[in-house]
């Protein structure tokens, strides 16, 4: 990781006023959206703002409690003189993290039915993550009924769409996934585990354990030499 993404400045704009976040990676595009700062992506770049209508006092808090948590795990913040503060509270792991485990364990999955069981984290019908996540929208379409403004409708009616349409298919394809590797029950051919141990019939008895070798870097061909293109009429 570059030293340039771990580096923001959270500053108001003296011609705008505006209160902005720039700079980071998508770690801190995280830490300052649960610290309050709103996302605005344009073609070139990706920076944070504070909600509209928000107070100066809030704004100034929301502004020092993102410094202090950007600086808790390491980011360096150059930010206005209100906003500094020496605070560092502590970080934990956000819900994400958990569900992101679950690629990990596919990713060292050696046998069908260790992915079938990382799936099936995803896929209980009870308190799988995807019902889970089908509660989520849906609690959120109910705080939009009669929420008071125009477009609040057309918007709790798009999130039922997506809880009843598209993570339905969603769920249904991981599900058929998700029992086809459980009836399987076999190894990956091309994950077998590791036993770190070389066989008396091997032939460099320095090796650390018997897995077959890395596969070589594909090289590029080499160029034709200089002048060849002119050679052909």
């Amino acid at each position: 990781m570059s030293r340039t993404s771990r580096y923001l400045a959270i500053r108001r704009n003296p011609h705008s006023d505006e209160l902005l976040a720039r700079g980071g990676d998508f770690e801190a595009y995280s830490i300052l959206q649960r610290a309050g700062f709103i996302p605005v992506v344009r073609l070139h770049e990706t920076y944070h703002r504070v909600p509209t209508g928000l107070a100066d006092a809030d704004a100034s808090s929301l502004a020092t409690n993102a410094v202090a948590r950007l600086r808790a795990v390491g980011y360096l913040v150059d930010c206005d003189a209100g906003f500094d503060t020496d605070a560092r509270p502590a970080s934990f792991l956000p819900l994400g993290a958990s569900v992101a485990h679950l690629a990990e364990r596919l990713r060292d999955a050696t046998t069908t039915d260790e992915a079938a069981e990382a799936l099936t984290e995803l896929t209980a019908s009870h308190d799988g993550i995807l019902t889970a996540l089908q509660e989520v929208l849906t609690a959120t379409a109910e705080f939009h009924d009669g929420l008071g403004q125009l477009a609040d409708p057309h918007t709790a009616r798009r999130l039922r769409y997506l809880a009843d349409e598209h993570l339905d298919v969603i769920r249904t394809d991981l599900i058929h996934t998700r029992n086809t590797l459980a009836d399987r029950r076999c190894p990956h051919p091309g994950r077998s585990a590791c036993t770190e141990e070389v066989p008396a019939t091997g032939h460099e008895r320095s090796a650390v354990c018997a897995c077959p070798p890395a596969p070589s870097p594909r090289t590029l061909p080499a160029p034709p030499p200089p002048g060849a293109a002119g050679l052909h009429r």
